[in-house]
């Protein structure tokens, strides 16, 4: 049976939240639904449903005329082994010391390298993109020039990769790892245990940094926020003060244009800027926390 999409924008998280859970209620029911910030400045968040067979477009339409959405773009997915294409297209990266690859590429890690194993099917974050990249190549700079953390968060950490490659870096440092998603969660968990770090970090559901785990391993001398501006924006106060004197954070989720803002908010609250880098379209930023 094919799949089919269907996709819409509108304007606000508020609004595409609400017409997320009006299409649960279409028959037949959407297989998923996502709602996702469309990173341009707009304003604009896109809304998305999978369907197991043709969805009723005149209830789409109808649903996107209540709620003052674009009409619904419906597609037929091709029947195509996701996985698999994943997997030929996604080759190693190399980030500093880390070297992160599939187990297809096992054969392919360099002996002097630090290996991340992060399956093409759990892409939460596989490295491959230039924010997780950017947050690796800072992290090996830091440890490079000699820092030492006793106490690391990965904020939305997705794969937990960044937080696999802090272990690895400072193997007797408390470690933490978040993520507002669940699923998320479970993905984070399962690639510890394949790498070999099974209870060397310890993963939660949270959202931002009003959690009572986090309270309780806070102050951190590392924290890494590779999420989006709106978020890195609204969260500056707290990442601060969770920050211990000294401590760094390390920032990415950030279009090149979107950069200076970020910084801009970030050093208000007290930091400063160590350095930042471009990695196509996407900046990573390290500012430190004063003494």
């Amino acid at each position: 049976m094919p799949t089919y999409t269907a996709l819409t924008t509108l304007s606000g998280k508020h609004a595409a939240e609400a017409l997320g859970e009006d299409l649960e209620r279409l028959t037949p029911e959407p297989t998923g639904i996502g709602t996702f910030e469309i990173e341009d400045g707009s304003g604009l968040w896109e809304v998305g449903a999978y369907f197991d067979g043709a969805p009723d477009e005149a209830g789409l339409a109808l649903l996107a005329a209540i709620h003052d959405a674009k009409p619904f773009v419906v597609s037929e997915l091709p029947d195509v082994d996701w996985v698999a294409k994943v997997r030929r297209e996604l080759v190693p990266v190399e980030a500093g010391r880390f070297f992160v690859y599939g187990s297809h590429d096992a054969d392919k890690v360099p002996s002097n390298s630090v290996p991340l194993l992060i399956e093409a099917s759990m892409a939460f974050g596989t490295g491959h993109h230039g924010t997780t990249q950017g947050c690796l190549r800072a992290l090996d700079k830091l440890a490079a020039e000699g820092m030492t953390a006793t106490r690391v968060l990965d904020l939305g950490c997705g794969t937990a990769v960044l937080a696999m490659g802090a272990a690895h870096v400072w193997p007797d440092a408390t470690i933490l790892a978040s993520d507002i998603d669940e699923v998320a969660v479970e993905v984070a968990e399962a690639n510890l245990a394949a790498n070999g770090l099974a209870g060397r970090v310890a993963c939660i559901e949270a959202e931002g940094l009003d959690n009572p785990d986090i309270a309780g391993k806070a102050p951190f001398d590392l924290i890494f926020a590779n999420i989006l501006k709106g978020p890195l924006i609204a969260l500056a106060p707290a990442i601060t003060d969770a920050l211990a004197p000294g401590g760094r954070v390390i920032l990415s989720g950030i279009l090149n244009e979107q950069a200076d803002e970020v910084i801009e908010v970030y050093s208000a609250a007290g930091n400063s800027l160590v350095e930042r880098s471009e990695i196509g379209e996407w900046t990573t930023t390290v500012l430190r926390k004063p003494v």
